[in-house]
This record gives structure tokens, sequence and C-alpha cells, in this order.
């Protein structure tokens, strides 16, 4: 019987299967491609609503484990569980898509067939990653999630789409492989990919900081971290808007993840050893980010270094490893994601109008046209510079004060000055666009959102109010989770320094992971 797990990742997937299926004239398929995606995409919502019912409060493991041999030979597994750390990752990415597919985007309503499969793999290969406990079908996930924006960036992009494309794939490629040669050798050592056997094991300290960095730089490629990023800018630039919210709002969810998901579990000395460099380089990016959007006249660019600035805390809040600030982490990912595709949506309907974006100068007095789209622009502008009652606030509060509590204060000090550089460049890039006097020659074009685009943002305006004043019920769910990962560092830490029991071998570490997923 096909368990909950594995019918939300790949109910996507047998979307894109059926898109691909489909027969007929270019319009007629291309209805047809958006009614089945529409279908898929909403029926892996209700399932993933369905797991947020399921998941039991208060149990800091994890939960739904499902298990079955897939390579015997290797002793790989299928095996695929959630806990308080990945369910709400899982969730942001069930409702973000189906909103996505909705929106009105020009460049996309060509071969739709093909664009819809895509956003239907991607979703499948986000999920795997978020969901998968062997580290094989992990990095089998991992890697699914290349194919499918390679193409959104290289058929929907822009003049430069190709490079663009290119040089995504390069980058994530090549810091992959290094993940796949650690995750071999990790094997050789203990002889499975099992996540939960391995969390309990020890290597030599020097293997273990090699092994650590291999997996590091994967997950800096795709967060992206400073100065990682590089590729950020060009891929950001030349994909479709909706292309852009992926990347943004979800994959670098993926390396995020990565980091708080295999640093402490499998390498926590060698984590532990790097957190001062880790959190040098997400400060960097913090204040880089930040920096450099204030100077940006491109919308789209700017919004893309301000995601680079606020996925930066994220990390800095991964890295300070204090009980706060991961739990902070993990709400600022959610919070993010929901601000984030509430920016680049809006861009996207601007785009429409206007036959592409333009640079901010090119507008102005677009609230006298367009107050609909000026007054939810003005909501995720407040969201985005994290004003208190927003859900922005909650994530950095946490990742702040936890930051600071872990006696890397200066860090937390620092960081703080990203709210107010937000501030700067958020409210000027209003000031402009929004409220500037107004440009007589927009004003043929500066159609006003209508029902259905309100509709189309409204939960991502409800979600983002909602956690803002009323976290609780995500930080009741994600706490002991993010608690147990840390107390599980420590105790390996202790370990290796021979403070405690030495740690248990592989035989009976199989065992307690078997017995845990019995109970």
């Amino acid at each position: 019987m096909i368990g909950t797990l594995t019918a939300l990742i790949f109910l996507p997937a047998l979307g894109a299967l059926a898109i691909a299926l489909l027969r007929g004239d270019r319009d007629r398929a291309d209805a047809q491609a958006r009614r089945v995606a529409l279908t898929f995409s909403f029926l892996t919502l209700l399932l993933g609503l369905w797991l947020l019912g399921r998941f039991e409060l208060g149990e800091p493991g994890m939960q739904l484990l499902e298990r079955a041999s897939w390579i015997p030979a290797l002793n790989v597994q299928y095996l695929v569980g959630v806990d308080g750390i990945s369910l709400f990752l899982v969730l942001l990415t069930v409702v973000l898509v189906p909103l996505l597919l909705l929106v009105p985007w020009e460049p996309v309503r060509e071969n739709y067939r093909l664009y819809a499969a895509m956003v239907l793999l991607l979703e499948t290969g986000l999920l795997g990653v978020f969901l998968a406990l062997d580290l094989v079908l992990f990095y089998v996930f991992w890697e699914a999630m290349l194919i499918p924006m390679y193409f959104l960036i290289g058929v929907w992009g822009g003049e430069r789409r190709g490079y663009a494309a290119m040089k995504f794939f390069l980058y994530t490629m090549a810091t992959s492989v290094l993940m796949l040669v650690a995750i071999i050798v990790l094997y050789v050592q203990f002889g499975t990919f099992d996540l939960l056997a391995l969390q309990g094991t020890a290597m030599a300290p020097a293997r273990e900081l090699w092994l650590f960095l291999a997996f590091a730089a994967a997950f800096a490629v795709k967060t992206p971290l400073w100065p990682f990023h590089s590729w950020l800018p060009d891929a950001y630039r030349e994909a479709p808007v909706v292309g852009t919210v992926l990347m943004a709002a979800l994959m670098s969810k993926a390396g995020l993840y990565g980091f708080l998901r295999f640093g402490p579990t499998l390498f926590p000395n060698a984590f532990g050893e790097m957190i001062p460099y880790l959190l040098a380089l997400a400060l960097v990016g913090v204040l880089y980010g930040a920096l450099v959007a204030v100077v940006q006249g491109d919308l789209k660019r700017m919004v893309a270094y301000s995601s680079l600035s606020h996925v930066g805390l994220v990390a800095m809040g991964v890295f300070a490893m204090s009980a706060l600030s991961l739990a902070g982490a993990v709400l600022q990912m959610i919070s993010h994601g929901l601000v984030i595709a509430g920016v680049f949506l809006l861009l996207a309907l601007l785009a429409e109008r206007f036959g592409g974006l333009r640079p901010m100068d090119a507008y102005g007095g677009l609230m006298h046209f367009m107050p609909r789209l000026g007054a939810l622009a003005l909501i995720f502008v407040f969201a985005n510079v994290a004003l208190p009652g927003t859900s922005n606030f909650v994530g950095e509060f946490l990742i702040l004060v936890g930051t600071f509590v872990a006696e890397y204060r200066v860090y937390a000090i620092l960081g703080a000055f990203v709210a107010v550089l937000s501030a700067i460049y958020m409210l000027w890039m209003t000031q402009r666009v929004f409220h500037n006097p107004p440009r007589e020659e927009l004003r043929d074009r500066a159609r006003d959102l209508t029902a259905k685009e309100v509709a189309l943002l409204a939960p991502l305006v409800l979600l983002v109010f909602w956690i803002g004043i009323y976290p609780k019920p995500l930080l009741q769910r994600i706490e002991p989770s993010t608690e147990m990962l840390l107390l599980n560092a420590q105790a390996r830490v202790e370990q290796t320094l021979g403070i405690a029991d030495p740690a248990p071998d592989l035989e009976d570490t199989l065992t307690q992971a078997q017995k845990e997923e019995g109970r």
C-alpha cells in the first residue's frame, strides 16, 4: 500500500506524466495541460493538509516513516519520514506551486505543456529532498530539482537565458558531485546510507571535516550563501518570474534545510568547528545583499539581492545552533518563502500589464492607477522589513535573540541592521514606483488587479499575518524537533571528547532506528 509521504512526493510527477501523454493540437493540449497541472497540484495540497492533520504534536522524532529495499546489493533504501523541521517546508511547497501555476505570465503561454510538466517535476524533487532519509535517495531528489529549473530558465527566460541556465547548471552540478563523493565515502566506512543509522556513528576528525565541507559546498551554492552566490544575479534576472519564485522561495530552502539536517546530524564536530567561519559568511551575505539592493535600479535585481540578504539571516540562525535560533531559522524559512513569493508574484502581475518589468524610474504614481496592487505591495513591503505583526518579525526576532544568547553577540547586533537596510531599499522602491508624481503615459496600461488576482495573493497575505500574530501552532511542532537535533549533536560531540560513553556501533544504531520506526 502506498503511504502518505510516497503519494505526496510522486503525485506531482504523476501529473507531469499525464501531461506528457496529452495529444491534440497545441492550443487544446495546452488548455488540457493547465487543467491537469492544477488538478494534481491541488490534490497534492490537500494531501499536504492531510499530513498536517496526521502529524503528532510534541513528537520530536521522525513520523510516518516508510521504508523499502531499493538496491539491496548496496543497502540502498527507499526511506522517507517527516518531523517538525521538514513538515512546514513540505507545506510551503504544496501551497506555493498551485499559486504559481495560476499566475498569468506571457512567456509561459507558449509551450505550456512543457512548462507545467517542469513545475510539477520540480515539486516532486523538492518534496523528496525534504522527506528523504536515505542519502542516495536524497541525492537523487537533489539532482532531480536541477533539470526542471534548467529548462524553466533556458526556455522561458530573458535574452541571456542560455548563459544563465548553463551557469546555474554548472555551479549546482559541480558541487553536487562533491556531495556524491562524500556519500560514497560514508558508505565505504559504515556500509549504509541510512541517515537514522549514520547519526549514531563517529569518524576521524580530519575525515569528518572534509566530508562536511563536501556537503556544505553543495548546500552553500543552492542556498546561496555568500560568496557562492555569483550564479544568482544572472539566473534571477533571466528566469521567468515564476522560475525566480521557485528559486528564491523554495530551492534556497533546500540548501538551508541541507545545512540544518545533515550538518549537526552527520558531522557535529566538524560543523561545530566551522561555525565561526560559517557565521561570518552568513553575516557578510546579510550585509552585502542589503547594500547591493540599495543601489539597484532594476526591480527584479533589487528583490533578488534582498532575498540573498534575508537568506543569509536564516543561515545565521542555523549556524548559531541555539534552541531559539534554530526554531527561528525554520520559522523564517517559511516566512521568507511566503513573503518573497508575494513580492515576485506582484512583479509578475506588473510585468504582465506593461509588457515586461521596467526600471524603477520608468514607473511613478501607480497607486493612483492601481490602488489594489499598491496596497498589496505595501503589505509585502512591511512584511519584508519585519514590521511587528508580520511573519518576518517573529522569525528574525527569534534568530537574533538566539544568536545573541549563544554568545555570538556581535553577529546578532550587526545582523539586526538588516531591518534598517531593508527599510531603506524597500520604502525607497515603494516611493519611486507607487507614490512619485503619476506618469500619464502609464495610465492606458495601468490596469488594477482583478478579483481573481487578489484572490490569488490573499492566501499569502493571510498566512503572513497569521504567523506574525499567532506563531504558536508552528513553533509547537518545530521546537521539539530542533531541540532534539541540538541535544543529539551535543551528545555526539561529548562522546567524541570522551565525556560520555563511546558512540554505539553501527549494529546497535540500526537496531535502535528500527525500534523507533516500529514505535
